[in-house]
């Protein structure tokens, strides 16, 4: 057995900066488990009356027999309410709100709603669960969780406390300023917010002051969307993470299925999408962005499943990351990073310029040209004759004091002609050719409805 006084202490609250890392993302899709898991560090690294006396290295199952009655079932679903006195009996409010957390039940939910905007009617519903009734499954996770983020070490299936505890959030109240910053790992942000909304994400003196305001599409397939994002998370949590068959309602190409590696999930501009490697609907390359809310069914597959596309079963030792995503987007402007990249060539109105672009951040390879590279650019890059003698009478109709720019961009990308779009009467697209083409007659069918 284990010497009680070489295990270091806990002694951390359930306060909603502890909750929010131990989460590893949406406090609001994983609060029951970010609760759980400070449970666990209680019965692990607690005090005399909270830690239980486990052996210097223990397995599942001796913490199990120990933190629950005898009578608890050790099957593989959730226990029913079987004993009063067993730990999986406990609400989670009564894990929360008594007298030795120190916690007053009406400021923890107003601090939780601060940071995430749960109705009251969920949260009642969510205290009211019985926190550890949950699966054999969930409860391995949560100690691979533990061991992922430091708490323990898994030496032979065997599972070790540590001495040092992880770098992790404790009571803000009590916390230098300067302390504060690193609270959450946010380096997911585009950089030039990570730094905002480390200074502002939380309240001052209890007011929150700092909002993001984004773009969001999906409302009534809010909840499945969500569904979708635990089921990933599930995936990623695990050892192995397999691939999945999706059943996807494409809105091009109608309802297909598309056997695929999950990478991982990117919000841009409207919706939340998974990048997947594998089957595409259009059966065409190893890519595709998949919008969640578009996704209705999932099915994770074995390895050796006959199904899977030879490249998924080539790569398994060699799969993508999301760091090759993040190259590919670096190189070119666009989502859609699996499309073919092209240069195209811009002029903009200078007085728009210099009033809403100049100083902006579009894109690495965004970047100004002079007038005269402009010219040599056209020759370069036009594909016939015909269109460089077009563009070369275009250009002798255009100043010279107007602003220039070239950006590698991805052909077809969508949220780049969005951006185009925005940008109209006050930009002009000279090359390529086909997407000047293609504006064109998109202008030409616009104007149709604004004449007299």
């Amino acid at each position: 057995m284990f010497n009680f006084n070489t295990v270091p202490l806990i002694e951390d609250p359930p306060y909603i900066e502890l909750l929010q890392w131990l989460a590893r993302g949406s406090l609001k899709q994983n609060l029951l488990r970010a609760i759980r898991l400070w449970v666990w560090l209680h019965t692990l690294y607690g005090d005399e009356q909270d830690r239980l006396s486990l052996p210097n290295s223990f397995t599942y199952k001796h913490w199990r027999d120990t933190f629950f009655t005898a009578t608890h079932p050790k099957g593989e679903l959730a226990p029913n309410l079987h004993e009063g006195s067993c730990a999986c009996a406990k609400t989670t409010a009564q894990w929360l709100f008594y007298p030795k957390t120190g916690l007053v039940e009406s400021e923890w939910r107003r601090s939780l709603q601060q940071h995430d905007a749960i109705p009251d009617v969920d949260l009642d519903e969510l205290l009211q669960q019985r926190l550890f009734a949950v699966t054999r499954r969930t409860l391995f996770a949560d100690l691979q969780i533990l061991t992922e983020l430091g708490w323990l070490k898994l030496v032979n299936k065997q599972y070790y406390r540590v001495q040092n505890f992880p770098s992790r959030p404790s009571v803000r109240e009590l916390e230098p300023v300067n302390n504060r910053l690193g609270v959450y790992d946010l380096g997911f942000l585009n950089p030039n917010l990570e730094a905002i909304a480390q200074n502002l994400s939380q309240p001052i003196q209890n007011v929150q002051r700092f909002y993001l305001e984004v773009d969001y599409i999906i409302s009534q397939t809010q909840n499945q969307v969500e569904k979708w994002l635990e089921q990933f998370r599930n995936l990623w949590e695990q050892t192995t993470i397999l691939p999945i068959c999706l059943t996807y309602a494409s809105a091009k190409y109608g309802a297909v299925e598309c056997i695929v590696y999950p990478v991982c999930v990117y919000y841009v501009q409207r919706a939340v999408y998974l990048c997947g490697f594998g089957k595409t609907p259009t059966n065409k390359g190893e890519w595709y962005n998949y919008r969640l809310d578009k996704i209705q069914k999932i099915t994770p597959l074995a390895w050796n499943d006959a199904k899977l596309p030879k490249m998924l079963r080539q790569r398994r030792t060699t799969l993508p990351t999301p760091d090759y995503i993040r190259s590919q987007m670096l190189q070119a402007w666009g989502f859609d990073f699996y499309l073919p990249s092209k240069l195209m060539l811009l002029r903009f109105d200078r007085t728009f310029h210099d009033s809403y672009l100049k100083g902006t951040s579009r894109h690495a390879t965004f970047k100004p040209i002079t007038y005269q590279w402009v010219l040599r650019l056209i020759r370069e890059q036009a594909i016939s004759v015909k269109h460089w003698e077009s563009l070369q009478k275009v250009l002798q109709n255009r100043s010279q004091d107007d602003a220039y720019y070239t950006v590698t961009y991805r052909d077809g990308d969508p949220n780049v002609g969005l951006r185009l779009r925005a940008w109209r009467p006050k930009v002009e697209v000279l090359l390529p050719w086909e997407l000047r083409e293609e504006i064109t007659k998109e202008v030409e069918a616009e104007w149709q409805f604004y004449q007299k």
